[in-house]
């Protein structure tokens, strides 16, 4: 008979203690097996895998786990902070089999209009307009006025957005992120924008995202659209911001790069790829449910408990080692992206926008560094990201006409062919 230690006390990941040093609560977890009890808001308890192995087998086990959250949804008061991102909608996310193939062809189809090309020239555009408004003055916010707003400006663009929203897009993923009070009002907040959006693309189609959602051969109806492109903003523009935000640290602050800030696409994708490995923009989610009583890994579960990923503890866990270059090798392997039917399907586009923002970033502001010690850079609080709340830096001012070059054009709204 298989003897079972008792668990743990569940420790919390959604104060400020577990934002300043995530790394620590994950080697405490893991000194309890390769699954151990966690707190994600007051009263909400999920078991959390930080096992490598087991954490690949959890995102590959469609039989014995479901993405549909209600039957655990039904025991957690409905004005929980977690609900805005665990809640269920009809999206590809909370769902399963053929209503999950539906939706996520909906989704990989329209994510496949979106030329590579085109993406890079539009986020270098963004990016010199967005440092130039902060170039000659020696001094910046890199997560204010850089990280946030720069993959704004992408999904402005390609899915239509009124420029005028873009503040309400933004205040509503990040606050429904942060899964503390207000974070389901700021989910209210982005459905409404994008629900406005929907209904106007199914009067008056234009060449946009948002309007090749409708036209898909899935039929989704106008809900349908609105959930998957919530989204694809929501699990698109935090943690893009916060790619771009760690990767930027990382190479301000590891004694490799010195020096060698402004050295281009190589040294900005090895920064992204020890970051996907070390501290992944989203730490925790990937939300399974048993379909019914059982053990996984040595740890009984009930059915419909809720069963997070720790993609920062899995991936720190069992990362390759890293060379004398400082490149790790088997780099695909981390698990930032996600695995098994769930992958993210934008992780092309995703890299590109982080790597050509960054690009710019360090070819620009060559000579960056921190005004504030590491220590006192503060982190945001909630159980789901790895993300910091500022980014001072010094540099030497530049001539923002230098900078951004007198006669370049604005990036260009791509034409997007709807119903193809």
């Amino acid at each position: 008979m298989t003897s079972h230690p008792q668990q743990p006390q569940p420790l919390a990941l959604y104060g400020p203690d577990f934002a300043a040093d995530p790394h620590g609560h994950y080697r405490t977890l893991r000194e309890h097996g390769p699954l151990a009890p966690v707190r994600i808001a007051p009263g909400i308890e999920a078991m959390l895998v930080t096992d490598y192995q087991a954490a690949v087998d959890l995102l590959r086990d469609t039989h014995t786990f479901s993405k549909d959250p209600r039957a655990w949804q039904a025991t957690v008061p409905a004005d929980s902070p977690v609900l805005p991102v665990l809640g269920h909608r009809p999206t590809a996310l909370f769902s399963d089999g053929a209503e999950h193939a539906r939706y996520r062809d909906a989704i990989n189809d329209t994510l496949a209009l979106i030329e590579p090309h085109i993406l890079r020239a539009q986020v270098a555009g963004v990016a010199q307009q967005l440092i130039a408004e902060f170039a000659a003055t020696g001094s910046g916010d890199l997560i204010a006025q850089y990280a946030r707003l720069l993959p704004l400006h992408v999904f402005v663009t390609w899915f239509g957005v009124d420029p005028a929203d873009g503040d309400r897009i933004v205040d509503g993923i990040g606050g429904m992120m942060n899964s503390a009070q207000g974070a389901a009002a700021a989910y209210a907040d982005l459905v409404d924008v994008v629900t406005r959006l929907v209904a106007d693309r199914r009067a008056r189609p234009r060449r946009d995202l948002t309007s090749y959602f409708l036209a898909h051969p899935a039929r989704l109806d106008n809900d349908e659209t609105v959930r998957q492109i919530t989204l694809l903003m929501s699990a698109g523009h935090d943690p893009e911001t916060n790619l771009i935000g760690n990767a930027t640290l990382h190479m301000l602050t590891d004694e490799r790069y010195a020096g060698s800030l402004h050295g281009g696409a190589m040294t900005a994708h090895e920064a992204i790829n020890e970051v996907l490995w070390q501290d992944p923009p989203i730490a925790n989610l990937a939300a399974h449910y048993p379909r019914h009583d059982t053990e996984f890994h040595g740890v009984r579960l009930r059915a419909g408990q809720l069963v997070l990923v720790s993609f920062g503890a899995a991936n720190t866990q069992s990362g390759p080692a890293t060379s004398d270059t400082g490149v790790r090798s088997g780099g695909s392997a981390h698990l930032a992206w996600s695995a098994g039917p769930h992958r993210c399907p934008a992780k092309q586009p995703a890299l590109l926008i982080a790597m050509t923002a960054i690009e710019q970033l360090t070819s620009q502001l060559c000579d960056a560094e921190l005004t504030v010690p590491v220590s006192e850079l503060l982190w945001r609080p909630g159980p789901f990201h790895r993300a910091l709340v500022h980014l001072p830096v010094r540099f030497t001012p530049l001539d923002t006409l230098v900078s951004v070059g007198p006669d370049r054009e604005p990036a260009r709204r791509p034409e997007v062919p709807i119903g193809s």
